[in-house]
């Protein structure tokens, strides 16, 4: 690696680092005191706010880190417009193809960190930050697996196949236990649906295995045993500490799910005869997320190479503030378009960053034309 390509490649690192920095430090801010606001309920105080707002950091890292590329790149990209580095390099011979290669070798190392934390660390931090949540406000313990949602809430367990954010909930199993630990009975529903003003779930398409004095033993020869019975009913009442704010905590969103657990749950939804769409642009998108940083470095350059019509530095890095929010919410529009429109995954997926490339393509263009 040549002198220059290394005082381009340090200056870049060392400029979306800070970025990176203050970008995390004003999130965690206001993490921190949205996470505030359920000090006092229940058992959740001021150590808890803090250890959830620090779980959800390498969550923030991973989506701020296109954001932070372009920012960082823009403010780099300024600093060597300011001193003419820029127009001596291109003067010594340097074309904007080789400008652009040194730049994507320093997007590429922040695409990767991105691609390790997004399959490792994210995924275990949210799912850590949301159940001290959960446990700590509402005294339940809860976990997802690809049987779907467990929840424990005292003597009772609870089985939910899937749940939606509406309190919508399909093939719930109840386990109720006395205070001995004998099962009481097993009940299995459809469907739940929350009913906000008693607080109560509806459970349809019930059908409930009551135990009498054999207690579990009476499970494995029902037909024999004097104690148990099968009760059904259209549809019955049911009171306990799940609510939906639980359940919506519960489900980790898919874009901070691996791709292992993507893959499974995936898997898990199709032989149930259940909509993955959503599931399936999470899944496209976590192979092209970490190549947006290749896509904003590349619209980096433009403004670097147009410093000189532009205006100062500033001027550059709140329209760099301004793309990278324009980024981030089309990223999101066109993954809940994609699902309402039933758009094909893959193009859901890749549009926001296929966008930004033709951008990028197109300003270099114009700027080399000028």
């Amino acid at each position: 690696m040549s002198i220059h390509e290394k005082y381009l490649a340090r200056e870049l690192y060392f400029s979306i680092f800070l970025v990176l920095l203050a970008l995390l430090a004003l999130y965690a801010f206001f993490d921190t005191i949205e996470s505030l606001k359920d000090v006092g309920r229940g058992q959740f105080g001021i150590n808890h706010a803090f250890w959830y707002v620090g779980l959800r950091l390498p969550g923030r890292i991973y989506e701020l880190m296109p954001i932070a590329v372009l920012i960082g790149a823009l403010y780099a990209l300024s600093n060597f417009a300011r001193h003419s580095e820029i127009t001596v390099l291109r003067a010594s011979g340097m074309s904007t193809g080789a400008f652009l290669l040194i730049l994507f070798k320093v997007a590429g190392v922040f695409a990767l960190v991105a691609l390790l934390l997004g399959e490792t660390l994210v995924p275990v931090a949210e799912r850590t930050a949301q159940e001290l949540r959960v446990k700590a406000i509402h005294n339940v313990v809860a976990r997802e697996f690809t049987s779907g949602i467990w929840v424990k809430d005292g003597h009772t367990f609870v089985n939910i196949r899937s749940a939606t954010p509406d309190a919508r909930l399909e093939g719930v199993r109840i386990y109720q236990f006395d205070e001995r630990n004998l099962l009481r009975y097993v009940l299995d529903a459809g469907a739940g649906e929350f009913l906000g003003d008693s607080g109560e779930w509806r459970l349809t398409g019930v059908i409930r295995t009551v135990l009498g004095e054999h207690g579990a033993d009476a499970l494995e020869n029902v037909r024999d045993a004097p104690g148990a019975w099968v009760e059904r009913e259209a549809e019955t009442r049911w009171t306990s500490a799940l609510s939906p704010e639980i359940i919506s905590v519960l489900m980790v969103a898919p874009e901070r799910m691996s791709l292992f657990s993507l893959v499974t749950y995936l898997r898990h939804l199709s032989s149930n005869n259940q909509n993955t769409g959503r599931y399936e642009i999470a899944l496209w998108k976590k192979f092209f997320y970490p190549a947006a940083a290749l896509v904003m470095m590349a619209l980096a350059l433009p403004f670097g190479y147009a410093h000189s019509r532009m205006g100062g530095v500033s001027l550059q890095i709140f329209g760099g503030i301004m793309v990278g929010v324009v980024f981030y919410m089309l990223n999101a529009l066109f993954s809940s378009l994609g699902v309402l429109r039933d758009w094909p995954p893959f193009a859901s997926a890749i549009a926001p960053p296929a966008l930004f490339l033709l951008a990028a393509t197109g300003m270099l263009w114009w700027v080399e034309r000028r």
